[in-house]
């Protein structure tokens, strides 16, 4: 790699922190906390003051669910699969889409912040995995509380909403559907496990 492409590189990662940072709807006070990398030490990374290292980089992904390629911006390797190109929604929410199959079920990794329940319809079918946080889902008049590793699968002609327990983020796996299709277990116990949430 030449010395400009990898200094170019290196100065993105500042700014790059900082819109994490802010899309999260964090200060660096709370960074500062989840980290034990110290508000300076951030500071001087988000405005390029400071060189950024692995040490410092490594707790940093952790913190914003991220891949670490995603904080370098390293080169594209040419496996679009290893490049998701994340969508940002409302303040915190990042959607990023794993498949591209039009008019099948479509996979998204999903990080939600808190927001105030409000119940939707829609065609389709869901499939809801955690992956890290605590995710409310309400099915009509009933509502869940799922941990990391287990799942809910509802119908969404169910008026329905899901999103962060608390104020703190959820991060997920989600199936959609958009035509009631939806994943067929093939092994596994026939019961319903206790941290699954199903509608008929």
């Amino acid at each position: 790699m030449e010395d400009t492409e990898l200094a170019e590189i290196l100065d993105g990662i500042g700014p790059r922190l900082r819109a994490l940072r802010r899309d999260r709807g964090l200060t660096l006070e709370a960074v500062a906390e989840d980290t034990g990398i110290s508000v300076s030490t951030l500071s001087r990374l988000e405005s390029r003051k400071r060189r950024p290292t692995l040490d410092l980089l490594i707790p940093l992904a952790r913190s914003y669910r991220v891949a670490l390629d995603q904080l370098v911006a390293a080169p594209v390797t040419g496996d679009p699969r290893v490049h998701l190109k994340p969508h940002h929604r409302e303040r915190g929410n990042v959607l990023v889409p794993l498949t591209q199959y039009p008019g099948r079920v479509q996979v998204f990794k999903q990080v939600l912040a808190y927001r105030e329940p409000k119940l939707v319809t829609h065609a389709g079918y869901e499939w809801l995995y955690v992956l890290a946080g605590e995710l409310r889902l309400v099915l009509g008049e009933r509502e869940f509380t799922l941990r990391p590793g287990e799942v809910a699968e509802f119908d969404t002609g169910e008026p329905h909403w899901f999103g962060p327990v608390g104020p703190n983020a959820v991060e997920i796996l989600h199936l959609f559907g958009p035509h009631g299709d939806q994943a067929v277990v093939r092994t596994g116990p026939s019961a319903t496990g206790s941290g699954a949430a199903t509608a008929p």
